[in-house]
């Protein structure tokens, strides 16, 4: 309040492309599908490591800031993870963090664009990603799926899908169950999940394909078995 009663006026950040705060002379409400962006360090709860209220909306305004810097950079990307599964209609529950996709030669520039931005890019002992932090999110920055590198073909064949309505590529069904599946190991097998992803994009999956890559490792092999058992695919076709 002021001294003489008086409510302060009430001011706002406004979106702007190279994402420096500004102060509008008059607030105004955004347009339809707008996508308010805002610098990172302005962000609620940006870098911040605790739960927030609600983790699944918090992951997916993590998924849309860090797409928009990519978008804004131009670099060649595509959403992985579950994210991506729900991006195109699993409903995948959405885990702990964020998966985006893009080329090892790309990872010095995507670098620069996060750090410009305001997130700090860690280097983990695993030499297959970078990780930063957005919005209190994790976010994966993979350069191999699976131990096969990321190509621009596998980020050609990337959809434009919409993600809690900002545009951005998704990797390709295929090829996001191609890297589920491919993951398995005796060490890590967790069915449950990419079976939830398995009946939910079985119609988008090219089963074939995937068979094929994941060669006659024992883990794939058990997975595609528990597939047929469950009707969720058919068996090859030298098996029928």
């Amino acid at each position: 309040m002021t001294q003489n009663g008086e409510s302060p006026t009430p001011t706002r950040r406004a979106a702007i492309p190279d994402f420096r705060p500004v102060v509008e002379s008059a607030p105004r409400e955004p347009a339809a599908q707008e996508t308010v962006l805002l610098p990172v360090h302005d962000l609620p709860n940006a870098g911040s490591q605790g739960p927030p209220h609600d983790r699944s909306q918090a992951i997916l305004e993590a998924t849309k800031q860090v797409a928009a810097l990519l978008k804004r950079g131009d670099h060649l990307f595509a959403l992985a993870g579950s994210v991506a599964a729900y991006a195109h209609g699993a409903g995948a529950r959405l885990r702990h963090d964020v998966d985006f996709c893009v080329r090892r030669e790309d990872t010095e520039a995507v670098t620069r664009t996060l750090t410009e931005a305001g997130l700090t890019v860690r280097t983990p002992p695993e030499d297959w990603l970078m990780k930063t932090t957005c919005l209190g999110q994790e976010v994966d920055i993979i350069f191999e799926l699976a131990h096969r590198p990321v190509t621009t073909e596998t980020l050609g064949r990337a959809e434009e899908l919409a993600v809690d309505s900002v545009h951005m590529p998704v990797l390709a069904p295929t090829d996001l169950m191609r890297g589920l599946i491919e993951a398995f190991s005796e060490h890590y097998c967790d069915f449950g999940s990419a079976l939830a992803v398995a009946r939910a994009l079985r119609e988008k999956v090219h089963w074939e394909d995937v068979r094929r890559d994941c060669g006659d490792e024992p883990m794939p092999a058990a997975f595609f078995f528990l597939l047929e058992r469950l009707n969720v695919i058919e068996p090859p076709k030298e098996e029928r």
